[in-house]
């Protein structure tokens, strides 16, 4: 019997471990140390594991001295400990120099502390074969300060970490340096993205393609294990006595190609596959092509932005294949063929299925089979009537799940029933957009119902037709606008962004109006609010680009509305059906193109760019020609019928011309 007190118990390599460690006939005690925080969820994992009475949860943390273990428990444990398993450690190349040296040098300090304090048999730690940093050639077991370069935070502070065990005299050691660990071979698990996980999304993209032959630079060799490999070798060497003072390569006896390790991946995917391989001169070229050109201005900015796009960290352009040659011969001899490394070619499907169904950052995007709208949650606000209500039909008929939202509930129910009747699905969310708690409320609500929520139309909004010469003192009217039209948009689209960043997707439309693109004269209030939700929209979609969120503008013309039933001058202009406007914010989320309008709409705009003073002087025209309504406290009469006041010629001309246009 042997008492072992393991570090990183939680993590990929520790889950193994300590589930292979309490599986074996021998009566081990196995203390895990476990920050306070954590420590429900450590005893919830150790109650699934074999013999979990006799784990002890011992609290601490890594970036405490002592690691933060109580004198109690220091007491309890002292002299009773034969294997102190060190696994905790900050495993990611991207991380910077702080993070790094906190988890990997501190933490290691503490440990190798705990150790001493403890008297324990042996310190068994595990570090990485990123010490060799750039060594070009074989790197043994017995090698480690060779003058090599350490590339990253990472390489560094694994090299030092190592180098403080190494140096200490209190307490027996040996190290272990696992090259690349990947899944496990048999589920495919994996915790996190990382090594050529990073490349998957790329494979992703070009899954389904025809597999013809392509031809490809020699990238190098680089080494991948997987975990369950990693797992049942660091429990045979751990727990053989007699190794004290070594350092084990749990590493592929052989290097492998980045090609072959692309296409075990590429066929597992669909994908097509490297079927020729340059020379390497042709391939040190290319590299040192690529090289040549980060000198080149803008060139790193568009390279990082495509392979942020693809989620490709730049890092991995130095790190993906190692110059260094893996020895295990000492590894090898004392596994003594009882643990063997599995071949890549033999479980890279098993480690895609598993990537695909839980780690893939845009798995979010795949849609049903029925198409793009197929299971999508899409709110739509305004849905009880107009362009809102008519939306919501065509998007439960396209499969999705549209998410009503409006002031009244008995509206939106009346379109939920007729969605149901028609064989779709559809939720009613009553909410005040101006109201910050009513919408937070709906969103919860929508996110404990549905678990999530893929897309937002923003539809609702308030149109105020006034001149300004009638507005000098109705500043309420501006208000009232930006109230609904853009703060109500804006406080929607916040309160969704951060679910639609954790899952790497969403798209957001914004129904505006013509009257941006150009000059629509008596609608100061109503275009500039929508103008504010354009510019905010325009700024949201850079900043959220990284995270797979997009943006649609739809500049919409007139349409017949009960938003534009009080001026009846519009009954005698031409317009746009409900269920015309519907198959515009329909094209925006099928497509999730970054505008879509009409070409009056363009052509306004052209126009004004190009001419700004002529248009002024077409407006005004049209400013003089329309009057304001006696609602707006004009003195025209504007409803169109017997025995009323009919539009002049020139204005009927005008609607026409400019159809779509807010006069």
């Amino acid at each position: 019997m042997a008492t072992f007190l393991v570090t990183g118990a939680t993590g990929l390599i520790g889950r193994q471990f300590t589930r292979r460690l309490l599986s074996r006939p021998d009566d081990d005690r196995v203390a895990l140390l476990v920050r306070a925080s954590s420590k429900a969820k450590l005893a919830a994992l150790v109650d699934q594991w074999p013999h979990s009475d006799r784990v002890t949860l011992v609290t601490g943390d890594l970036g405490e001295p002592l690691l933060g273990v109580s004198e109690k428990d220091r007491e309890d444990l002292r002299g009773h400990v034969d294997h102190i398993v060190h696994l905790a450690a900050l495993y990611d190349i991207t991380a910077d120099d702080e993070a790094s040296v906190k988890a990997n040098v501190d933490g290691t300090r503490s440990v190798v502390d705990l150790a001493a304090d403890l008297r324990a048999g042996c310190l068994h730690h595990v570090s990485s074969v990123a010490v060799a940093g750039d060594h070009d050639g074989v790197f043994t077991e017995e090698m480690f300060d060779a003058g090599q370069r350490l590339i990253t935070p990472y390489h560094r502070t694994k090299f030092e970490a190592e180098k403080i065990v190494r140096e200490q005299t209190g307490v027996p050691w040996r190290v272990y340096r696992p090259a690349v660990v990947v899944g496990d071979s048999v589920t495919g698990e994996m915790d996190k993205v990382d090594g050529p996980y990073y490349l998957f999304p790329a494979i992703s993209r070009l899954a389904g393609l025809p597999d013809l032959p392509i031809v490809g630079p020699g990238l190098g060799d680089t080494n991948v294990v997987p975990v369950d490999y990693v797992a049942k070798a660091l429990l045979e060497l751990v727990t053989k006595p007699g190794h004290d003072g070594q350092t084990f390569h749990l590493v592929n006896p052989e290097p492998q190609p980045v090609v072959s390790v692309y296409n075990a991946f590429a066929k597992a995917a669909g994908a097509p596959t490297i079927t020729v391989q340059l020379n390497e001169r042709f391939s040190k070229g290319i590299v040192g092509l690529v090289k040549l050109s980060e000198h080149i201005p803008g060139f790193t900015i568009a390279r990082d932005a495509v392979f942020e796009r693809l989620g490709i960290p730049p890092v991995l352009l130095e790190t993906m294949a190692f110059p260094s040659v893996f020895s295990s011969t000492a590894t090898r001899k004392a596994l003594a063929g009882n643990v063997e490394v599995p071949r890549l070619e033999d479980y890279a499907a098993t480690l895609w299925r598993y990537w695909r169904e839980h780690l893939d950052p845009f798995r979010a995007r795949k849609h049903g089979p029925r198409g793009e709208l197929d299971g999508r949650r899409v709110i739509i606000t305004g849905a009880s009537s107009g362009i809102g209500r008519a939306t919501a039909l065509k998007v439960a008929a396209a499969g999705g799940v549209p998410l009503l939202v409006a002031r009244r509930q008995h509206e939106l129910e009346e379109v939920r029933d007729e969605i149901i009747a028609a064989g779709g699905t559809a939720s009613v969310y009553p909410a005040d957009l101006t109201d910050e708690d009513s919408v937070h409320k709906a969103v919860d609500a929508m996110l404990a119902e549905h678990g999530r929520i893929d897309m937002l139309v923003n539809n609702a909004g308030r149109s105020i037709r006034r001149s300004i010469k009638l507005s000098y003192d109705r500043m309420h009217d501006y208000e009232r606008a930006m109230a609904i039209n853009y703060f109500g948009a804006v406080r929607l689209i916040l309160a969704v962004l951060p679910h639609m960043s954790e899952r790497k997707f969403g798209h957001i439309v914004n129904v505006s109006s013509i009257g941006v693109q150009g000059i629509a004269p008596r609608f100061s209030a109503y275009a500039a609010s929508k103008a504010a939700l354009d510019y905010f929209s325009r700024i949201a979609a850079t900043e959220t680009h990284g995270d797979g969120i997009t943006f649609t503008t739809i500049h919409m013309p007139l349409v017949r509305t009960p938003m534009i039933r009080p001026t009846k001058i519009y009954d005698a202009f031409p317009t746009k059906s409900p269920e015309q406007a519907a198959d515009m914010v329909m094209k925006a989320l099928l497509e999730r193109p970054k505008h879509i309008g009409t070409p009056a709409g363009q052509a306004i705009g052209l126009a004004y760019t190009l001419t700004p003073g002529l248009t002024d002087a077409v407006a005004y025209q049209g400013f003089r020609i329309f009057p304001d309504s006696t609602a707006a406290g004009g003195s025209g009469q504007l409803k169109i019928g017997r025995g009323e006041k009919h539009l002049s010629r020139a204005a009927m001309a005008l609607a026409r011309l400019s159809r779509g246009f807010h006069w």
